[in-house]
């Protein structure tokens, strides 16, 4: 059995398929420690080698071990499986790990045999449906009594959709299943919304999102998505588009030669596939929720980073509490998978915030000068861009106000000079506000849910803000807001935020992930200074005692 005062390692590191430039079924490899409930190390691999969503842990494993000078530590180190593999072999043969083969999916640590240097460490394999779940435990210490625990992605272990229900603090499998395989392949294996979002095969992991923002042009209808069942959702097409553009101009009268993003017809497609993934969801949240009498929520995987379908479960009220972690995609699976061994050894979690990526940064505690403020603020009413390097970065794929590029949110023209031509984004894609949540509860329609924290939510804002927000209100009168509530939840946005208020009027900025195209969110301070220049942008916010560095 593992042993209660060593710290627990925790591996993502399934070697994929093919071993090719680009990731195919694996993507973002990552590795959490902990130690008494408590995170102490978290690396994205490709926060720090500067690939974007890097699945070679092979070959970076040892040297990451030695930055943190874990090499010869008495640990518990835990892996995280794959459909693909439940074995982890480093490229010098120095680590290696073999998990038993499985009967069924279970919740429970499967014992495997480890090779760690020549040490007598255990070695533990999880589910990746279960470490997916446990990546809520970081963020709310444990779950309450009776819920429904929800895994949603592309594929696991055994699964893509598994339901977990939570009752005399036991874990229990509900149902694992493949139904939604066809609605979630939409989303990172097709080649209709492939076509439609102009991406590369090479592009699977963002196309969720660009589905999702494009969505928002058209208009969901019933017609469409019969029409697009009927045809398999034209998932053969890749060679050759002439039969999409043949049936639609037989079948819908729609005459097309190619994948025009600004047509009515190509706009309702995706809103049609949004419409029916979130339907989707829903039906299954509230049929397990029938069948279980859960009453709280937590729910993760890559598909819980749906914003539009996050909102909705808000919205409908399905559930009394529902927590969804920031890192909820593959990027937080070793950060689950460690949390869950900490929560068996000691029953419970610390409760973290989410900026957590920290391998091999030193410990920050920074301050700065009101006229610092005063300075930012004046700069950003003017049109400036800057950007964020503060502390630790954030974990998952979202910047929260640590790694990010700030600018003024009340500016259509701004917002798309930080999109369009400072980070190169698609013309359709929204741009997020950080802002105070006493201003998000005056802004929007609705009341303003904890899960904005993590940018997870979006909300309609009121026609009398939305000029004041017209840089980060998208076309359907929504926001993905993310609010800041107490100045010690992130200081120097807070007194930013609470500064220009009341000195400008704004009630909002711009939040945008600091990184170019194509490449991770910056790292270090000094990757953030060659980003920067790089992006074109005015400034960096960072390091120790703050100050604008100017670029």
């Amino acid at each position: 059995m593992w042993n209660s005062d060593r710290p627990t390692l925790a591996i993502y590191g399934i070697q994929d398929c093919v071993d090719g430039e680009y990731p195919g079924a694996i993507h973002d490899h990552n590795m959490a420690l902990f130690h008494h409930g408590e995170l102490k190390k978290l690396v994205q691999l490709e926060r720090v080698t500067r690939n974007k969503r890097d699945n070679k842990m092979q070959q970076h494993l040892i040297s990451l071990l030695r930055d943190e000078n874990l090499i010869g530590k008495e640990l518990d180190v835990v892996f995280v499986d794959h459909e693909i593999g439940r074995a982890f072999i480093s490229a010098d043969g120095q680590i290696r790990f073999e998990a038993p083969l499985r009967d069924k999916l279970t919740c429970k640590p499967e014992r495997g045999y480890l090779k760690w240097f020549d040490s007598s460490n255990q070695g533990w394999s999880l589910s990746h449906e279960m470490s997916h779940i446990a990546t809520t435990l970081p963020f709310c210490g444990s779950w309450k009594e009776n819920s429904l625990l929800v895994h949603y992605d592309g594929g696991a272990s055994c699964s893509n959709f598994s339901v977990w229900h939570y009752h005399n603090k036991e874990v229990n499998l509900v149902n694992a299943n493949w139904n939604n395989k066809d609605i979630t392949s939409l989303h990172n294996a097709n080649a209709l919304t492939f076509a439609i979002v102009g991406a590369k095969r090479f592009d699977q992991n963002s196309v969720p999102g660009k589905i999702m923002g494009f969505g928002s042009f058209g208009e969901d209808l019933p017609e469409i998505r019969q029409w697009l069942r009927k045809h398999d959702y034209f998932k053969d097409i890749w060679k050759s588009k002439r039969r999409f553009f043949e049936i639609a101009k037989k079948e819908m009268g729609i005459t097309l030669s190619h994948f025009d993003q600004h047509h009515p017809f190509i706009q309702n497609i995706a809103a049609s596939i949004q419409g029916e993934f979130e339907d989707r969801l829903l039906s299954d949240l509230r049929n397990y929720r029938e069948i279980t009498g859960a009453t709280n929520l937590y729910y993760s995987g890559g598909c819980a980073l749906n914003i539009k379908a996050n909102s909705k479960i808000i919205e409908q009220n399905i559930f009394d509490h529902v927590v969804i972690p920031p890192c909820c995609e593959d990027s937080g699976l070793a950060l689950g998978a460690g949390a869950w061994i900490e929560f068996l050894k000691h029953g419970k979690l610390q409760p973290h915030t989410a900026y957590l990526n920290n391998w091999n940064l030193p410990e920050q505690c920074y301050s700065y000068a009101p006229n610092v403020i005063e300075e930012i603020a004046q700069r950003i009413m003017k049109g400036e861009v800057f950007a964020t390097c503060i502390d630790y970065g954030e974990s998952g794929p979202r910047a929260l106000g640590n790694r990010s590029i700030i600018a003024k949110a009340s500016s259509r023209e701004i917002a798309d000079k930080v999109s369009q031509y400072h980070k190169r984004r698609e013309w359709y894609r929204p741009i997020a506000p950080i802002m105070l949540k006493r201003n998000a509860d005056r802004v929007t329609q609705m009341r303003i849910h904890e899960l904005s924290k993590y940018m997870l939510l979006d909300y309609a804002i009121k026609s009398e803000y939305q000029k004041l927000m017209e840089g980060v209100t998208h076309v359907d009168n929504t926001s993905r807001i993310q609010y800041i509530e107490n100045r010690e939840d992130h200081p120097l946005l807070y007194d930013l935020l609470d500064h220009m208020e009341k000195r400008y009027g704004e009630l909002a900025l711009i939040n945008t992930s600091f990184n170019q195209q194509g490449e991770p969110i910056v790292h270090s301070y000094e990757q953030a200074l060659i980003s920067a220049k790089n992006l074109k942008i005015d400034g960096v916010i960072g390091r120790g005692v703050l100050k604008l560095i100017d670029l």
